[in-house]
């Protein structure tokens, strides 16, 4: 049976912490099982107000109890991944084992948010470093003595504490594109797939497979994408996807997803 998650841009008046608790309250008063926020530094026009997710999800753990709460996605590329891990284990620890980590390279042309500050931009070089940091993160939250010595990060010899309330440690979801096999080999070695842009419940299936043939079995991975509010859930739940996040457009004024939030999950 699949999940629900709101997933939304914090833009516009959304930039405001506040504003974000207030959307997850609605939203886990209204029955769905996940809130999601989008990680960007800047947009493309119109968006100009951009809020931080880490500090809106730190809001949104404060006043929520029972939603899952993560970043869909965060580009690792551009964060340190030792912060990334020292901010996770905070999430996680205020709300009480919920958070779920959501990754991917970042590209440039949502806004400039790569050129503008100097940012790697070769998507090979990028995925290296996507690489790296997910071991880094996942070597950290073990809480125990760490050393990495890559292409692109150095770890020496260090000990991070507190671990994850989440235990053995929050989920890794991937993003990907499909029928790029790069990313889905990647996903699969973690604990979830989010497919970006994917074309139809059929191509959901054909990754899923992909994957269920990379790992051996699919059995405690999640399979997740973007559906429309209006359109019809189910052919993409009996495709296979565990988790189905509303698709919100990106320049969607706050009251529209208050509209959302309020009307709960697809029945």
């Amino acid at each position: 049976m699949a999940q629900y998650g709101f997933d939304f841009p914090p833009f516009g008046e959304l930039a405001d912490p506040g504003t974000m608790a207030e959307l997850a309250t609605l939203a886990e008063e209204a029955g769905w099982d996940g809130v999601f926020v989008w990680d960007h530094i800047m947009y493309r026009e119109p968006v100009t107000d951009v809020g931080d997710p880490w500090i809106g999800l730190a809001a949104m753990a404060a006043v929520t109890d029972t939603v899952s709460l993560g970043v869909m996605v965060t580009p690792l590329p551009r964060r340190r991944p030792q912060i990334v891990a020292r901010q996770s284990v905070g999430i996680d620890q205020l709300s009480n084992g919920r958070f779920v980590l959501g990754v991917g390279l970042g590209l440039d042309r949502s806004g400039r948010e790569l050129s503008a500050f100097g940012e790697e931009l070769d998507d090979r070089a990028r995925a290296a470093m996507l690489d790296e940091s997910l071991q880094i993160i996942a070597g950290l939250w073990a809480g125990e003595r760490f050393r990495h010595e890559g292409e692109h990060y150095l770890i020496d010899d260090v000990t991070f504490l507190p671990r994850p309330t989440s235990q053995p440690r929050p989920p890794i979801w991937v993003a990907g594109r499909w029928p790029y096999k790069r990313p889905m080999r990647r996903a699969a070695a973690w604990d979830g797939l989010f497919l970006i842009d994917v074309d139809g419940p059929g191509a959901l299936a054909e990754a899923g497979d992909f994957v269920r043939r990379e790992r051996g079995s699919l059995e405690g991975f999640d399979i997740v994408t973007h559906v429309p509010r209006e359109d019809d859930a189910q052919p993409w739940a009996d495709a296979g996807a565990t988790w189905i996040m509303t698709k919100t457009p990106y320049a969607a004024g706050v009251d529209e997803l208050y509209e959302v939030a309020r009307a709960g999950p697809w029945n």
